[in-house]
C-alpha cells in the first residue's frame, strides 16, 4: 500500500519520516510513504493517474484549496476551513478532510491549559484558516489576521467568520499588528519575521510557530511564554491522517520521536 505527501516544494517535509516510523511501530511492513512534488494546478490530474495501491495523500502548500475543489465527499471541517490536507481513497474517488484543525487543537492543549480569549495570526493562507478555527473552538472570541495585504486574506476571513463560535475577525497590515493577545500564531516565512515584528509579538502567553523546517525561528527564539512548535502540529495532524489511511491506531510517541530525530539530524545536533 502506498501513501505520500504532495506539495511544491515538498523535499523538506518530515511527513515521510513520521509515517514510516508509524508503519514500523505497528507492523505494517507492506506500506510505504513518499514525498512527491506536485506543482499548483496539477493535483487532480496526478491523483487521477494513481492506481488502487495508493491509499492516502497528505496535502501541503500550495495545494490545500485545490484539493478541496475535486475531493468528494468532503468533511464539514474541511469545508469550513476552505482547504483539504488529507485525501483518502474511497469507492468514488478521493475523500477530503482537514486534520490541521483538530491537530492544532491537540498541539495547543498539549502545551497550554490556560484560557484562550484572543489571538493574532500572522499570515492569511489555508494554514492560518485551520489554526484560527481551532483557536475559535478553544474559546478565542477575537481573531486578528496580520497580513501584507489585508484584501488578499478575504477567503480566510470568511472561513473564520463562519465558525460556529462566531468570533470577531479583523484583518490588519502586518506592520500594524500590536497590542496584547493570549496566543500569537505565525504562519509566515522566517524571512518575514523582522526584529520589529518579533518585538511586538514575542511576549504573548503562547507563541505557536507553525514552521519546523527552520528552528528556532526568530519569533520562537524570542518567545517568553509557552511555545507550540510546527512539529507539534505536524505530529498531531499526521496521527489523524495515519489512522484514516490505515485504519490502525497511530503510535504517536514513535512518530514524534522520528520527527525529533530527523530535525536533529538536519541541524547536526
Amino acid at each position: 500500500m502506498r501513501c505520500a505527501v504532495l506539495g511544491d516544494p515538498v523535499a523538506h517535509s518530515l511527513s515521510p519520516e513520521l509515517h514510516a516510523a508509524g508503519y514500523a511501530a505497528v507492523g505494517l511492513e507492506d506500506w510505504s510513504y513518499d514525498a512527491v512534488r506536485v506543482p499548483s494546478g496539477s493535483l487532480a490530474g496526478f491523483a487521477a493517474d494513481l492506481d488502487a495501491t495508493w491509499r492516502g495523500l497528505s496535502i501541503t502548500a500550495p495545494l490545500k484549496r485545490e484539493a478541496l475543489a475535486f475531493a468528494s465527499p468532503v468533511t464539514d471541517r474541511a469545508l469550513l476551513a476552505g482547504g483539504v490536507n488529507t485525501l483518502v481513497r474511497s469507492e468514488s474517488g478521493w475523500a477530503g478532510d482537514n486534520t490541521d484543525l483538530p491537530g492544532a487543537m491537540s498541539a495547543i492543549r498539549e502545551r497550554y491549559a490556560g484560557p484562550i480569549r484572543s489571538a493574532v495570526i500572522l499570515g492569511g493562507g489555508a494554514t492560518a484558516a485551520s489554526v484560527g478555527l481551532a483557536l475559535a473552538e478553544l474559546g478565542a472570541s477575537s481573531l486578528t489576521l496580520a497580513v501584507r495585504e489585508p484584501s488578499r486574506a478575504a477567503a480566510t476571513v470568511a472561513a473564520l467568520v463562519a465558525s460556529p463560535t462566531a468570533p470577531v475577525v479583523d484583518a490588519v497590515p502586518l506592520d500594524a499588528v500590536g497590542g496584547s493577545a493570549d496566543v500569537v500564531v505565525s504562519t509566515i516565512p522566517v524571512s518575514a519575521q523582522t526584529p520589529e515584528l518579533v518585538a511586538r509579538c514575542a511576549g504573548a502567553p503562547v507563541v505557536f510557530e507553525v514552521t519546523y523546517n527552520t528552528w528556532p525561528t526568530p519569533l520562537s527564539a524570542a518567545a517568553t511564554g509557552v511555545v507550540v512548535s510546527g512539529l507539534d502540529l505536524l505530529v498531531h495532524q499526521a496521527v489523524l491522517q495515519f489512522e484514516q489511511f490505515t485504519g490502525v491506531p497511530a503510535p504517536l510517541d514513535a512518530m514524534r520521536l522520528a520527527g525529533e530525530a530527523a530535525l536533529a539530524a538536519r541541524s547536526g545536533d
